[in-house]
């Protein structure tokens, strides 16, 4: 399951004993490695009742967490998990409710599971289409004396700044450089770039046409299918079935779906 940022984790474990009934350990530590591999240590922890341990971690970081308990002395053990945090702002073409909507649930049962396909489904829109959710890109170009630098991930929205990698290297003015949608960087007087070049910009679509919209639901649509146990064919040739694998996504895009997207795709070697 996957937390929001800044939600409080419920965490917990039991102890047994040789009999399997629930008992106490000697003593309990908790340890919680961060994403940022920095850790968080919490000894001793009481139980709430024989052989059952909990403790709320509220979170501080975005991404995976890895949960240590270990019993020493008496009743000794330990046992791993972990557990994931999102973004403070997650990518998601959708929202909830659309998602909901789409997929006639009334209900708040499946919300997080949702939550996680949403995000699915936009990477694999993004596949085709580039950058749709607004975001900063850093990445590095390896510019000697070029005419113009070739973003990876248009749509372009801005650019913020191209600074250079190594020490004594070039900065360049933003408002010197010209910086297409479509990803290409250039210098408006005509002259060189010369690197390697750290370029930081803003990539995105800040109004997401209906057609994509619409196709992030059909996706969503079919991925959801696959929770629904047997009965329900993947392949076929209908609208809403799938064909033919598309490379680096499989079965996961139906036909309809694509066919939704083709005005939008990136040319070959993009995104």
């Amino acid at each position: 399951m996957s937390f929001d940022l800044g939600a409080v984790v419920p965490l917990g474990t039991t102890v047994r004993d040789a009999a399997g009934a629930l008992a106490n350990a000697g003593a309990m530590a908790l340890t919680i490695t961060l994403p940022d591999q920095t850790g968080v240590t919490v000894s001793p922890v009481t139980p709430v009742s024989t052989g059952t341990y909990a403790y709320d971690y509220p979170t501080v970081q975005a991404g995976r967490h890895v949960v240590r308990w270990i019993a020493t002395g008496i009743n000794s053990g330990a046992y791993t998990d972990s557990f994931d945090v999102r973004e403070a702002a997650p990518p998601g073409i959708l929202s909830l409710s659309d998602a909901k909507a789409h997929l006639n649930i009334t209900s708040t049962a499946h919300d997080d599971e949702l939550r996680g396909w949403i995000e699915a489904v936009t990477a694999a829109v993004e596949v085709f289409t580039g950058p749709v959710v607004v975001r900063t890109v850093v990445e590095e170009h390896d510019a000697c004396g070029v005419s113009a630098l070739s973003l990876r991930q248009p749509p372009v929205m801005s650019l913020a700044s191209v600074t250079p990698v190594l020490t004594g290297g070039t900065t360049y003015t933003v408002g010197d450089l010209d910086a297409s949608s479509s990803g290409i960087v250039r210098s408006l007087d005509g002259s060189r770039l010369y690197g390697p070049l750290r370029v930081t910009y803003t990539a995105g679509r800040r109004i997401v046409p209906a057609a994509i919209i619409a196709a992030a639901k059909i996706i969503l649509q079919h991925l959801w299918r696959t929770q629904q146990g047997p009965g329900r064919p993947q392949l076929g040739v209908g609208d809403f079935d799938v064909t033919e694998p598309i490379p680096g996504l499989g079965y996961a895009i139906p036909n309809r779906a694509v066919q939704m997207l083709e005005p939008y795709k990136q040319p070959p070697g993009v995104a």
